[in-house]
């Protein structure tokens, strides 16, 4: 399928990784001066089942990446994310790969009967083309996240529990309770309403190589959980940190990540990226206090509008 004769669209798995890592430095650098994409992070987002049906690159000439789109679903909303090279083909390759996007959700959608909700985040505040072109095809600015690289070098301080709590890993026996924890936090992201989608995609961590879900109690009641992963070359993730309404203000969160980030340093992880919603923490700020932040930025998530 072409765009144009210099421009084509092809599938994820038809572009060199590298150019993907390229047009995300790219973008990156462009919205906020710092470049921070790497091969890990690349991995991480094309690894998904299924990454290769629902995602679409555009390239031009010399088969440079122009745009890259993609969704994963997730219960009853398809997580989409859109990044577009700078230039004057910006807008224009934007316009065609949400086109595909769209049209992709329709199809699921009509395949199951029911309308899925379509999000598309990970836009990054400093971005001139994406939210106009999202906000032209009827998407509004939804949830804003904080996204920070942290320097695990050196060990992190050990979490401060509140009376009664205490931290351990997480099994099958407390799915249950870590998917109750999730509906109820305050994280203004898509949730994954379906209990036994959050429960394989707990338990794919859970197997995963460096993969890990720390659970925190207060008094026996499950209070909070934090997912982490550990990538090769000394790369880690949080991919999601939760803490239930009626625990918020009693430090949870930052017991949370500092066990989280604890455990990402015994597995040898110097570098990790975390990305927190507004929900997530009292204060933010806080974390350029007590660890090594090299890089924090907004990131943007924008929701279709029904109708």
């Amino acid at each position: 399928m072409t765009q144009h004769e210099r421009f084509v669209v092809r599938r994820p798995n038809d572009v060199p990784l590298d150019g993907l890592v390229d047009l995300v430095r790219s973008y990156e650098e462009h919205a906020t001066g710092v470049a921070a994409c790497t091969r890990e992070d690349i991995l991480l987002e094309t690894g998904h089942p299924d990454h290769e049906e629902n995602g679409w690159c555009l390239t031009g000439p010399g088969d440079q990446v122009l745009a890259w789109a993609a969704f994963t679903p997730h219960g009853d909303t398809l997580e989409a994310a859109l990044t577009v090279r700078p230039g004057r083909h910006g807008e224009s390759a934007a316009r065609t790969l949400l086109g595909l996007l769209l049209d992709r959700a329709d199809e699921l959608s009509a395949r199951r009967g029911s309308p899925y909700a379509v999000t598309v985040g990970g836009v990054l505040s400093g971005d001139e083309v994406v939210p106009s072109v999202l906000r032209e095809a009827g998407f509004s600015a939804g949830a804003t996240a904080s996204q920070y690289t942290i320097d695990l070098t050196a060990p992190p301080l050990p979490p401060v529990l509140p009376e009664g709590g205490s931290i351990r890993r997480a099994g099958p026996p407390d799915l249950e309770a870590l998917h109750t924890v999730h509906l109820g936090s305050r994280g203004r992201g898509p949730k994954t309403e379906d209990p036994a989608l959050f429960h394989t995609r707990l338990e794919r961590l859970r197997q995963a190589a460096g993969g890990t879900a720390l659970l925190l109690e207060v008094t026996g009641r499950p209070t909070g959980y934090i997912l982490t992963q550990a990538f090769a070359g000394r790369q880690g993730r949080v991919l999601e940190l939760a803490v239930a309404p009626a625990f918020r203000g009693l430090g949870i969160g930052y017991a949370l990540l500092a066990a989280g980030l604890a455990e990402l340093h015994a597995r040898g992880t110097t570098r990790v990226r975390v990305v927190l919603d507004t929900g997530d923490l009292h204060d933010p700020e806080a974390l350029g206090r007590v660890l090594t932040v090299r890089m924090a930025r907004t990131v943007m998530c924008f929701h279709l509008v029904d109708g």
